[in-house]
């Protein structure tokens, strides 16, 4: 059986778990991070040498980062509606994959951290209000691509979803200030019609 270490409220172990569920993927999952530790311990740092999570290991294979980890899920348990094996459909989906690491990811971090993370008298209001505009800025992006889809990459949900899904309920989460964009909040409306994305998603956020 697929083993999973990492806490649920991690959102990058929380891709893995709604891949998982989209995928009806059985799994044994460890708690490990944030408040239970054991991410520095010997023993999880000889398989993940970063002490993050999520972890996985399948038929012997150890395998880390979470978005080559939900790929790697798609490509061997037949997910090709989440994951097309036609290479420019899928590029389509991967695209969207890298561009959450590095383009809708670090503000969203940043607002995570001093939102949530942040004693009230450590928040930065300046620093709150530049990722909001930075992480608006990205979502504007998401807006104006599902002006004419209903998903990133085409018809149906992809790893596309599942890569941005926990940003984009964080976003509609956090206490900060939203103009509309009524293509996201569609969007995210859709996702969370899935009940994969209602189980490992729309979580208390820690």
């Amino acid at each position: 059986m697929l083993k999973i270490w990492g806490r649920a409220t991690s959102s990058n172990v929380q891709k893995v778990l709604w891949c998982c569920a989209e995928l009806g993927i059985e799994y044994e999952r460890v708690d490990l991070g944030g408040p239970f530790r054991g991410n520095r311990d010997p023993e999880y740092l000889a398989m993940n040498p970063n002490g993050r999570v999520p972890t996985i290991k399948d038929n012997g294979l150890i395998l880390w980062e979470s978005n080559t980890i939900c790929r790697y899920l798609a490509a061997t348990r037949h997910g090709e509606r989440l994951y097309p094996a036609d290479p420019a459909a899928r590029a389509n989906v991967e695209r969207w994959m890298d561009w959450q690491l590095a383009t809708s990811g670090p503000p969203m971090s940043a607002l995570l951290g001093m939102l949530i993370r942040a004693r009230p008298e450590q928040r930065d209001q300046a620093a709150i209000e530049a990722a909001r505009l930075q992480a608006l800025a990205a979502w504007t992006i998401v807006e104006d691509e599902l002006e004419d889809r209903p998903y990133l990459a085409g018809p149906e949900l992809t790893l596309a979803e599942i890569a941005l899904g926990t940003m984009v309920y964080r976003w509609h989460a956090f206490p900060i200030e939203r103009p509309p964009l009524k293509n996201l909040k569609a969007w995210y409306e859709r996702m969370r019609e899935r009940a994969g994305f209602k189980t490992h998603i729309e979580i208390p956020i820690t």
